[in-house]
């Protein structure tokens, strides 16, 4: 039996009413979870690029996989599962800081090179990227800290081409 695994797809999808849905339905139909999803028009605003992250097994993802081929509108899919492929996440998280726990608040972000991108009465919101285990790494940091709310963008990611 193959590994259940966290499975990284991407997608290139003609810029269309309904194309989402239709991508969602498939997973769902399969029985998938949508862990994640990141969906921004490309270079060429007529085109889509869509990164779902979704657990399961290689075989299955590869059904699935196929099943997503034949959509109308997919130009292409590829599993950047295992790949060489930049792989980013953002996480923006708001945090109630009393005035005991600034400096050591101050020394992580300092140590990390994370931002503070807004400070409003005692309340810090950070901007932290890197990979999947960088962001749940830093939640796990922050969480003593206290943490009041966050945001987390997903998985971001393109493949590697080879240079000729």
């Amino acid at each position: 039996m193959t590994k259940v695994r966290e499975n990284t797809i991407s997608m290139l999808v003609r810029n269309k009413p309904d194309v989402l849905a239709r991508i969602a339905g498939t997973f769902s139909g399969r029985g998938f979870n949508i862990e994640s999803i990141s969906a921004n028009i490309t270079i060429n605003p007529e085109v889509t690029r869509i990164i779902i992250t979704t657990i399961g097994n290689k075989a299955t993802v590869e059904k699935l996989m196929k099943q997503l081929d034949r959509l109308i509108d997919i130009m292409h899919v590829d599993d950047l599962t295992g790949k060489e492929a930049a792989k980013r996440e953002m996480l923006l998280i708001r945090m109630n800081i009393k005035d005991d726990k600034k400096e050591a608040l101050m020394k992580i972000v300092n140590t990390y090179n994370w931002r503070i991108v807004r400070l409003d009465n005692g309340y810090f919101t950070l901007e932290i990227t890197g990979a999947k285990d960088d962001i749940d790494g830093a939640l796990s940091l922050l969480e003593p800290l206290g943490i009041d709310d966050y945001s987390r963008t997903g998985t971001v990611a393109l493949e590697k081409r080879n240079m000729i």
